[in-house]
């Protein structure tokens, strides 16, 4: 059996694993390179093998750094089964569309201006093929053994890094009569977070492909909830908005689930709350329709006829009429809009508008990457270009920290803790190279396991 690193090799992004036996081969994940050129660049690279003669995929959870690589399979010729749990594919029927008008749109653009390497520019995908994709999406519930072939099986565990996130167990006869278990974390979720059940605890296998995203960071030990009602408070003080852009799949959630307590605790005054992200109405609707997904926490508050991702001071706002409307309110609310590091979506036009005033407030409540719009507003610059003027910033900045989807370092050994048997072998995957090392010291520190680091293209024969 070999293993072919296609992407998250010494990076976060482009998750892809090619699993090949003599007569077999099935992909986990298929996600998209994001981020930087350098790494966009790779989605144009052609695979080692033929999207038509792979037999398989199987998902891990519906971030597009994990799927979105799956429409352009489908456009090249594959038509097999991809197999994910039942919340990834309700997410997925929202993502992979809205995936397909941004590759049309930015090849529309790039047309536009000129700027294209291609004449013309093309998308790597279109809405046809993400439809084409959908179609392909079988689900299977967690902790239940799916055959792949004669011999080859996987199973989901829960991960509660996103709705219907999963680790997956993938077993395999090799030669010789015995059985080969491999591990795939994929995004392992955090302990304790509301609103969906805590990740299964890494049971064991013979191989462990591991995530290391924040191999060599801490979150904030101060709560965000804490940190949340202080700076909502501050800004509802100023007498402006305050204005949220959050990722629409699981940050918008949590944060709805925490306004609404601080607001039900008296913590904070009951304002109205305007979600203004189609993307993220739809997910929240999802969030709110998964039950099974749902912790005791969020299932107590569910029997009290309680739903606190969709309190009564929530208006969502589906069109772009609605949106508009949005600006004639001068104060005293709560504005949730995407994208989380303000790159695109509706949380522009708000920041146009909001910025120039002193007595907004914008609050950033998770990383903002170098080069993003949202990482330059909480360095302090003095006026930001967005939708091609250049915006005088008057408004209050704010950030809180300790909003995450991903495990820290010691939430990762924690997971690793309660284990039956040790893996063999350690494979340390989408983190970026120090974060890698990092985490590498750790484990062999606390349990004695060597890892490896792998590169992008690189095969590891599993025997």
């Amino acid at each position: 059996m070999d293993l072919t690193i296609l992407g998250a090799g010494r990076c976060v992004t482009g998750s892809k694993y090619l699993v090949q036996w003599k007569r077999f081969s099935t992909m986990i994940d298929c996600g998209l390179f994001q981020g930087r050129k350098k790494l966009r660049s790779r989605n144009w690279d052609p695979l080692p093998k033929r999207a038509s003669e792979l037999d398989s995929i199987v998902l891990t959870h519906a971030h597009i750094d994990h799927t979105g690589y799956l429409p352009r399979l489908v456009r090249q010729g594959f038509d097999g089964p991809v197999y994910c749990t039942p919340p990834t594919k309700s997410l997925l029927r929202v993502l992979l569309p809205d995936a397909a008008h941004i590759q049309e749109e930015e090849a529309r653009y790039a047309n536009k201006k000129g700027f294209s390497k291609h004449a013309p520019a093309l998308p790597l995908f279109r809405q046809s093929d993400a439809k084409a994709a959908l179609k392909l999406l079988e689900p299977i519930p967690f902790d239940e053994d799916q055959e792949l072939r004669p011999g080859i099986r996987f199973r989901f565990h829960r991960q509660g890094h996103i709705l219907g996130a999963a680790a997956v167990e993938l077993e395999s006869k090799i030669s010789g009569g015995g059985r080969k278990t491999i591990y795939f974390s994929g995004d392992v979720g955090r302990h304790g977070v509301p609103i969906l059940k805590d990740p299964v605890p890494y049971p064991g296998s013979d191989v462990l492909f591991l995530e290391s995203t924040y191999g060599n960071r801490l979150h904030d030990p101060e709560d965000p909830r804490v940190q949340l009602a202080e700076q909502v408070r501050k800004g509802l003080d100023r007498g402006g908005v305050v204005l949220i852009p959050a990722f629409a799949i699981d940050r918008t959630q949590e944060l709805l689930y925490m306004l609404h307590g601080l607001m039900a605790d008296k913590e904070l005054p009951t304002v109205p709350i305007y979600l203004d992200s189609p993307m993220g109405i739809e997910a929240t609707a999802l969030y709110t329709r998964c039950t099974t997904e749902h912790d005791a926490e969020m299932k107590q508050l569910f029997s009290e006829q309680i739903n606190p991702i969709f309190p009564p001071n929530l208006t969502v706002t589906k069109t772009s009429r609605e949106s508009r409307r949005l600006n004639d309110i001068q104060g005293g609310a709560i504005f949730i809009s995407a994208s989380g590091m303000a790159t695109g979506g509706r949380i522009l036009h708000h920041l146009r508008l909001r910025l120039p005033h002193a007595k907004n407030t914008v609050l950033f409540v998770g990383y903002q990457a170098h080069g993003t719009r949202g990482r330059r507003l909480v360095e302090g610059e003095a006026e930001v270009k967005m939708l091609g003027d250049y915006i005088p910033v008057k408004a209050h900045i704010a950030q809180i920290s300790g909003l995450s989807a991903h495990a820290d370092a010691d939430e990762l050994v924690a997971w690793l803790s309660q284990r039956e048997r040790d893996p063999e072998r350690v494979v340390l995957t989408h983190g970026e190279y120090p974060a890698q090392q990092a985490l590498a010291e750790r484990l062999e520190k606390t349990f004695g396991w060597k890892s490896e680091i792998p590169e992008i293209g690189d095969v590891l024969e599993i025997t």
